[in-house]
């Protein structure tokens, strides 16, 4: 019997999962047929997976860890049982900054967490800096790079991923650490110089996860279950350079992801063009959807994000293992994968 479920999702590369399991049949081989519910920020995904309106959603990998420690809104508690994507994420500055580097002999090497860190210190000049959202892998990765900076010189806001293009060009950011397309949109489309891809700080970061509400893979085995391998099996075809081209055609069709599919297949393949003169640089494990083993949620990933959240809030981290690791569920990742191959 064929089951609906509905998934929300907000407009990046790394949604392609969920729209390509619906699209290529992979949902449909597990007998589920998927109601795709896109929503414009993360607050209001968290809000329509809080609320019931979606069953599951793709979400970032720091809010069910967070949600665990009791940090941020939001009462119910999340779950994962998988990864949808490492890494994918952009740090980049906007044409003014860009020009103040480029003036100041940064090479814009695309590699060099260190040196980039450096040259944005010798600015000396406050900087706006946006992030996707408060508890997201942009905002701890920048904590982690911008860690030696003065304090006061950086203010983090939050902008939702398809805003931040517009916020750049109109002066309300300095700099920006998002998931692709959005930074490359932001070069194309507010002149942008794109600093360093998210491996740069630290490699194969998990960044979106499947979220459910705490307790519902229990009371839905059979659901979750086809859920998890429908996902996991377009995730294996994501990994694929060959299927690049296709993707990123039926992951920007209209309503689901609104760039040139020029962008989300060069963000698929790791190719980052990084300012409008067209330098590009390749990327070695930029962003990563399979194969299923490297999607489990491991505990010492939770155990990572946690001690950062924690660190940022000044609190303190004992005992905090055995609260994070609720959120991160390798245990049932492994049922539900078990009966197939990679």
């Amino acid at each position: 019997m064929t089951r609906e479920i509905s998934l929300g999702y907000v407009p990046l590369v790394d949604a392609a999962p969920l729209i390509i399991a619906d699209v290529l049949g992979f949902a449909e081989e597990q007998g589920l047929r998927l109601r795709l519910e896109r929503a414009a920020n993360w607050s209001m995904l968290r809000d329509m997976l809080d609320q019931g309106q979606v069953a599951a959603a793709q979400m970032l990998s720091v809010m069910p860890v967070a949600r665990a420690l009791g940090l941020g809104s939001g009462g119910s508690k999340l779950e994962t049982p998988m990864l949808l994507s490492l890494g994918g994420q952009m740090v980049g500055v906007s044409a003014p900054v860009g020009a103040g580097l480029e003036r100041a002999g940064h090479d814009f090497g695309f590699s060099d967490a260190a040196a980039a860190v450096q040259a944005v210190a010798a600015l000396g000049q406050p900087l706006r800096v946006g992030v996707p959202f408060a508890h997201s892998m942009q905002a701890l990765l920048l904590g982690d790079w911008l860690a030696g900076l003065p304090s006061g010189m950086v203010e983090l806001r939050t902008v939702a991923p398809p805003l931040m293009p517009e916020a750049l060009a109109e002066g309300e950011l300095d700099a920006f650490c998002v998931g692709e397309p959005w930074g490359s949109q932001a070069v194309v489309s507010a002149g942008a110089r794109l600093l360093l891809p998210g491996t740069a700080i630290r490699p194969a970061m998990p960044e979106k996860v499947l979220a459910l509400r705490g307790g519902w893979c229990e009371a839905q085995p059979d659901l979750a279950g086809r859920l998890v391998r429908a996902l996991s099996r377009a995730g294996g075809w994501l990994s694929n350079p060959r299927n690049a081209a296709t993707a990123a055609e039926i992951v920007t069709r209209p309503s689901r992801v609104d760039v040139a599919a020029e962008l989300v297949e060069r963000a698929l393949l790791g190719r980052i063009v990084t300012d409008r003169a067209g330098s590009e640089h390749v990327v070695s494990g930029f962003q990563t959807f399979g194969p299923a083993e490297l999607m489990c949620p491991m505990p010492e990933q939770a155990d990572w994000i946690a001690a950062r959240l924690l660190a940022r809030a000044g609190r303190g981290g004992a005992g905090v293992e055995s609260i994070s690791r609720a959120a991160f569920r390798a245990d049932l990742h492994a049922h539900f994968l078990r009966p197939v191959t990679a």
